[in-house]
């Protein structure tokens, strides 16, 4: 487990995904209990998912408006926020992501207001990890198709599944880190992303959070995509994290 710059000192607990040959599918998953949620969380990074576990509807809230996900599973019954406040939230600011609910509740009215406050599936407790599983590959093939392997910022792109980028037509070389870095700041952006999360989804391991690793790789990347005549992408915000976006001069 690592300690993320969330407020309310929250933890997340976040695993990486198998490489599969396709981008990464990520899944914001919400449940308070820890049995269950170690029995969802391994099941789902069994089946290659990265997971962000989420143990109250605050912190998901604060998760999914701050990173992208792929798909969202939702316990109800959450501690600080319940399920339905969290998706009805989401849904007014926009966010389509596909949304399964996770309760025990099994009252036909129940079901209809988790599904009119926005969710896409619903499945009652207890249940089957197949069907689980079987759901979540249902609401992710719906999703596929929206999903570019093409990513952009700007006049910088990356091709996720040739595994080239370039700016403004011009061919960059990347090493397998360094492609791996950028393509968690693009997907992030214009949102930063934290040291903390960097040293987490790019290696996977559990460095000292003063490690100056990081820096290093970004200062690399930066080298290599501004460009001379080109304007900046790749900023330092101090006490924050890094960012890939266009400045305004």
């Amino acid at each position: 487990m690592i300690q993320s710059s969330l407020p309310y000192n929250y933890s997340v607990e976040i695993s990486l995904a198998v490489e599969t040959g396709y981008p990464e599918m990520r899944i914001l998953f919400a449940e308070d209990d820890p049995k269950v949620g170690r029995h969802v969380r391994d099941a789902l990074t069994a089946e290659g998912y990265a997971v962000d576990w989420a143990q109250d509807g605050q912190e998901a809230v604060w998760l999914s408006e701050n990173y992208a996900f792929d798909l969202l599973v939702l316990d109800i019954m959450l501690p600080e926020r319940d399920g339905i406040s969290v998706v009805r939230q989401l849904r007014r600011t926009g966010n389509v992501v596909p949304i399964l609910f996770l309760t025990a509740r099994n009252e036909v009215q129940d079901r209809a207001m988790g599904l009119d406050a926005g969710a896409d599936d619903y499945l009652v407790k207890p249940f089957s990890i197949v069907e689980l599983l079987a759901r979540v590959r249902a609401l992710l093939r719906r999703q596929r198709p929206q999903l570019a392997s093409r990513l952009k910022v700007e006049d910088l792109e990356m091709d996720l599944l040739a595994r080239t980028v370039s700016r403004g037509g011009i061919q960059i070389e990347l090493t397998n880190r360094e492609f791996s870095l950028l393509e968690l700041l693009i997907t992030s952006s214009p949102k930063p992303v934290s040291k903390a999360v960097i040293i987490d989804r790019v290696w996977d391991r559990y460095f000292d959070s003063e490690t100056n690793l990081v820096n290093v790789y970004v200062n690399h990347l930066r080298k290599k995509i501004d460009l001379p005549g080109f304007p900046p992408l790749l900023h330092t915000l101090r006490g924050v994290g890094f960012v890939l976006r266009r400045e305004n001069p």
